[in-house]
């Protein structure tokens, strides 16, 4: 079933060049790259916001065009692949990958936006500002650095032409959701499992749909650290997830899987509060500990014995529409040469599945409507170096523009204590953030 689609084995080499920014100049020249990018029809950018971490490298990253493209492969074959080549590469893991990975495992939905399970690309171009956003670089195959600035420059930004007004259609209904909750909840009576995480769809037919604006107008209302805009040929996402998957620097691992939500309110005092409540409250808690122990155990197959701890427990962290409890948990790779070992034995991330990881992956797939694709899979880069930063694609919209299906895929982790009736409500209000851009 997986095949690599390259036989090439030659270094890439590359113009670079490193060009100053205006004070600002950051933000209008992110949109004027995606413009840019739009020739291709192959391109992932990955944007942080303008968020301050100390674990992010880049203000944005663009990678535009392909020389090389790797469809439905192995993590062994990309392994393989980068050692001979050592160059960028970018690119996906759809959550589906898992059966790959575990083969008692299936999907039984069908396939509807149609991204390989894996794939990545080497980059024509790759475009990137750094944190302190003072400078763009880029690193060509083809053309040379002077021109690419010269047409971004040139490029015009994203418009802010108003989207269609699109009403979204939901495979699961209230009625159902609760239905479905109340079995998961037996499952974990019985033993089967302690925490699931439970999703549904919305979906709309929505012809000759520009994903550009749709995205600019996502990262717009919700920015985010890890958001996203992908373009694999007919296939597109945006995306605007607050959580990393798994980060690589050095022989270093680190992921920060997020477990809790709470709304947030334009009244300055209630806002604090619901913060405060979410900071205090025993069953986020008691969730996210589970996904952390669940994400050290997963590190632990790739790391040295005795290296994986949780560096944050419970850290509250403020995105626009929603407070979120985010943990920090990282490890010392036993063999960093190898590094998509790391991604083999945590993948997927254990915020979208919950534990123990098998059985709840088989009751996602019998329990839910729809198939996940690349939602709850992953984005992200690997440099020349072997080092790699993937988010987790939540909070994102999908398209494919040959058969119009627009979508996205919301939902929360269900435990012995949750509330039926309150898993559906923050399941609704992340359902709110992609669908209001569409509402007129």
């Amino acid at each position: 079933m997986m095949m690599m689609t390259t036989s090439k084995v030659q270094v890439t080499y590359r113009h670079k060049a490193v060009f100053p920014l205006a004070e600002g100049q950051y933000k209008n020249i992110k949109y004027r790259m995606l413009n840019w990018a739009k020739q291709f029809s192959i391109s992932l950018f990955l944007d942080s916001n303008n968020y301050q971490s100390p674990y992010g490298k880049y203000e944005c990253l663009l990678a535009a065009g392909a020389t090389e493209i790797l469809n439905d492969t192995s993590l062994e074959a990309l392994q393989e692949f980068h050692e001979i080549r050592k160059e960028w590469l970018f690119g996906h893991i759809g959550y589906d990958y898992k059966n790959y990975l575990e083969p008692r495992l299936s999907s039984r939905s069908a396939i509807q936006t149609g991204f390989p399970q894996l794939s990545f690309f080497c980059p024509r171009v790759v475009i990137y500002i750094d944190p302190a956003a003072t400078t763009l670089t880029v690193e060509s195959s083809g053309e040379m650095p002077e021109e690419i600035w010269e047409a971004l420059n040139n490029s015009p930004e994203i418009g802010n032409d108003p989207l269609p007004r699109l009403e979204f259609m939901h495979n699961m209904s209230r009625e159902g959701y609760l239905h479905s909750i109340a079995a998961l909840q037996e499952h974990i009576v019985n033993g089967d499992c302690y925490e699931i995480n439970f999703c549904t769809e919305g979906y709309v037919d929505a012809p000759h749909l520009d994903m550009l604006p749709a995205f600019k107008a996502l990262n717009t209302l919700s920015p985010a650290p890890l958001a996203a805009y992908y373009r694999h040929d007919d296939k597109y996402m945006a995306c605007s997830s607050p959580e990393r998957y798994l980060k690589k620097s050095g022989s270093t691992l680190l992921s920060q899987p997020i477990k809790g939500t709470a709304r947030r309110v334009e009244n300055a005092a209630l806002d604090a509060a619901l913060r405060t409540d979410l900071q205090l409250s025993e069953k986020e808690r008691a969730e996210n500990v589970m996904i952390v122990d669940l994400v050290r155990n997963d590190l632990a197959r790739s790391c040295k014995t005795g290296s994986v701890k949780a560096d944050e427990l419970f850290g509250i962290y403020s995105f626009p529409q929603v407070h979120q409890m985010i943990s920090t948990v990282s490890g010392e790779m036993a063999d960093p040469t190898r590094f998509t070992d790391a991604i083999k034995y945590s993948f997927p991330m254990g915020s979208m599945t919950g534990a123990p990881k098998i059985k709840v992956m088989e009751l996602i797939d019998h329990y839910e409507q729809s198939r996940r694709e690349l939602f709850s899979g992953t984005v992200g880069y690997i440099t020349p170096d072997g080092d790699f930063d993937f988010n987790v694609i939540i909070r994102s919209l999908f398209y494919n523009s040959s058969n119009h299906y627009l979508s996205y895929q919301t939902g929360g982790a269900i435990t012995f204590d949750s509330d039926p009736q309150k898993e559906w409500e923050e399941m609704r209000l992340k359902a709110w953030a992609l669908e209001r851009i569409f509402a007129g």
